[in-house]
């Protein structure tokens, strides 16, 4: 619902969020006000202290304040409790309540002190129970109102002063937002908000250099993200109990649907694939360096670079940027059991549209291999948020050809120093007989399949395998193009090759459908979500609004639907429409080349040693056209739990999904030496 008004502003909470916070401070407040209670009932008539008169009244007084503000509480958390998240007519009470509790804070904060004066100065020869009760009453005190100040800065929304009124609501009407007057408002809030945003970047990115690039960055990504809420009134409570009731909706419809499309007829089998592609994610999972080195053999990964971080520095060879202490290098050698002498360049400079990569031999497979380093930075998260579109010109590929602004920037640089420093002439003037094979996981993967679109017309028989793509990347004429020779791998639910622009407005629009038909109160609908993502259980099958109704006869938002909207909004289609959204100015982009799903067999919450299997098989982009909401949908994203199914999948056996060691220790020729390409 709308964001609650009180001290003439609109905040970042609802009138239904008050249950949590106020039972919590509640229950302190009541075992403060017994133990209070206890404290005076057992020393009445024996305060004969220096300052016994004084405690006396700070007690009767702190008693009688505590009380007042428990009867406060028992009223916010009963109100705030009543009606459903577009029913909030229940709740009408709630600011007012708000105003005596925040006048209750003026004596508390005098009364703590009183009480600290008092110790400090009158509480000479008093019992040490009656001293410490004072203290613990005072601490206590300042703890509640420093929570309730950190709590007003996470909930204060500064484009609250800018929303339009709920006066200015009702005279101008959600639709009558279109005239000239609306028109204008809702420009000026969204401006407004983009500057915000902006504010927010810089100070997130306060150690980042503030050149164009990252300017430019900045505003686009400001642009996307104030953008995508701004024709909706939802606090973030409207959207976690959306995507709970999102999650327990999809699992009822999986339950009940045919298995997933899947294309019959594939160029080749799956499993022709896989053992090319576990090798490949072996060069993927190494482009990340030691983190993931670490990350992934968190027992003995330490111990085994540790040797060889600091007795690189004295190697004939050059690392560019960001490898001081050769613990990248080092990693990749240990990941992928290659020697030094078969890299030809690599690359850890890190900047804005500029991400790591590096060029070696791979003499198994007789290749010449590129491997590009997914998310690992601040620079590279700029980079993968910079999603507007931009213009990719591929000579013989018909249609609009256009890509994720970030990416595609990021395959040019690094097409460009493959090219025309050369790195490519040097590799195959080695070994004139090797293919080229481009991969990389993640912003790598993306990268990877935009790179191997721009080489294309000089290396015709490269491939490239990108390992969990942003499902937001290029244009349906590039898609189709890239898959005489992309291969992209999706594991289970993962969350990024479903994120698009597209998407993430099919998945407001779901959420406003979620929390505006559900006639339960938001907190019964929270409490029950995070009950079945930790333990699981049957969906709850929560009573609605459309129940025994014709859904197919809704062509127009419901009531409570449309109260969230705070203009009209294109992202919104009717119940009736709902296998084909529109999705506004907003370009449609879809996952490279072919694509390999790997899915998990076995149920969704597993510990961490339970033992999973899994199967594989040819996908077509429909099947990625939705955000699925699941525990395993960041989980599944992780490079070593790819590279951990492709590996199951290869070898016809379950795994655990407890990190374990990759790679076998190799045993390496330190006395080699390579040459690398200077930057």
């Amino acid at each position: 619902m709308p964001g609650m008004v009180a001290f003439g502003r609109r905040w970042g909470i609802a009138s239904d969020d008050l249950v949590f916070p106020g039972s919590f401070e509640l229950f302190v407040r009541v075992l403060w006000w017994i133990g209070t209670l206890a404290l005076y009932t057992l020393h009445e008539g024996k305060f004969d202290c220096s300052g016994g008169r004084v405690l006396h009244s700070y007690l009767v007084v702190l008693l009688i304040l505590l009380a007042f503000i428990i009867l406060s509480l028992c009223a916010i958390v009963y109100v705030s409790a009543q009606g459903t998240i577009t029913n909030p007519g229940p709740r009408r009470s709630i600011p007012v309540l708000v105003y005596v509790r925040a006048m209750l804070y003026v004596p508390e904060l005098i009364w703590a002190i009183l009480g600290a004066i008092w110790v400090s100065d009158d509480s000479q020869g008093c019992q040490p129970a009656e001293v410490g009760a004072v203290i613990a009453a005072v601490v206590a005190s300042w703890i509640l109102l420093l929570s309730t100040g950190v709590g007003v800065l996470f909930v204060f929304d500064p484009l609250g002063s800018t929303h339009p009124g709920p006066q200015s609501q009702e005279l101008l009407g959600v639709r009558d937002l279109e005239s000239s007057q609306g028109s204008q408002l809702l420009s000026t809030a969204r401006s407004v908000a983009v500057r915000v945003w902006e504010s927010r970047l810089r100070l997130l990115c306060c150690c980042l250099p503030r050149d164009e690039s990252h300017r430019a960055a900045f505003s686009s990504i400001a642009q996307l993200v104030s953008g995508f809420f701004s024709d909706t009134d939802l606090v973030p409570s409207d959207i976690a109990a959306g995507l709970a009731l999102l999650h327990q909706e999809q699992d009822k419809m999986e339950q009940c649907r045919d298995p997933d499309e899947a294309l019959s007829h594939s160029p080749s089998s799956p499993i022709a694939e896989l053992e090319k592609a576990t090798h490949c994610m072996q060069f993927a999972v190494a482009a990340y360096g030691w983190p993931m080195y670490v990350y992934s053999n968190p027992l003995t990964g330490a111990c085994r670079l540790s040797r060889d971080c600091c007795k690189t520095q004295s190697a004939e060879y050059d690392i560019v940027g960001g490898d001081n202490m050769g613990c990248h290098f080092s990693s990749v050698l240990h990941s992928t059991g290659l020697q030094y002498r078969d890299f030809i360049y690599v690359s850890f400079h890190n900047q804005i549209y500029e991400i790591p990569f590096f060029v070696a031999l791979d003499h198994k497979r007789a290749a010449v291999l590129v491997a590009i380093r997914g998310t690992l930075s601040l620079r590279d998260l700029l980079t993968d948020l910079s999603a507007d579109c931009e213009n990719l010109p591929v000579e013989g590929v018909s249609g609009a050809c256009y890509a994720h602004k970030g990416m595609s920037q990021a395959a040019s640089y690094i097409c460009k120093k493959l090219l025309n420093d050369g790195i490519l002439n040097q590799a195959f003037t080695i070994a004139p007989e090797y293919k080229l094979v481009i991969t990389g996981h993640s912003l790598g993967g993306g990268t990877a399949s935009l790179l191997a679109i721009l080489l294309r017309s000089s290396f015709p028989t490269l491939q490239c395998y990108a390992f969990s793509p942003p499902g937001g990347l290029m244009s349906k004429a590039l898609a189709d193009f890239s898959k005489e020779f992309v291969v992209s791998v999706v594991l289970g639910k993962d969350l990024v090759p479903r994120l698009s622009y597209p998407n993430m407005e099919d998945l407001k629009r779901r959420i406003l459908q979620m929390v505006s038909n559900c006639n339960k109160p938001k907190y019964r609908i929270l409490l029950q979500g995070c009950w079945y993502e930790l333990f699981g259980g049957e969906p709850d099958d929560f009573p609605t609004e459309m129940d025994n109704r014709r859904k197919e006869e809704l062509n127009q938002p419901l009531l409570g639907e449309e109260s969230l909207l705070i203009r009209s909004s294109s992202s919104y289609q009717g119940l009736a429409s709902e296998e084909s959204p529109v999705h506004g100015s907003h370009l449609p982009l879809y996952l490279p080349g072919r694509i390999l799903h790997i899915t998990e067999d076995g149920p969704a919450r597993r510990s961490c040693f339970s033992q999973v299997s899994y199967g594989v098989e040819w996908s077509s982009e429909t099947v990625f056209r939705s955000v699925l909401i699941s525990p395993r949908m960041m989980a599944d994203h992780m490079p070593d739990a790819v590279l951990l199914s492709l590996r199951s999948l290869t070898q016809d056996r379950p795994f655990n999904l407890c990190p374990s060691s990759f790679e076998e220790e190799i045993v390496l020729d330190h006395r080699s030496t390579i040459r690398l390409s200077s930057p």
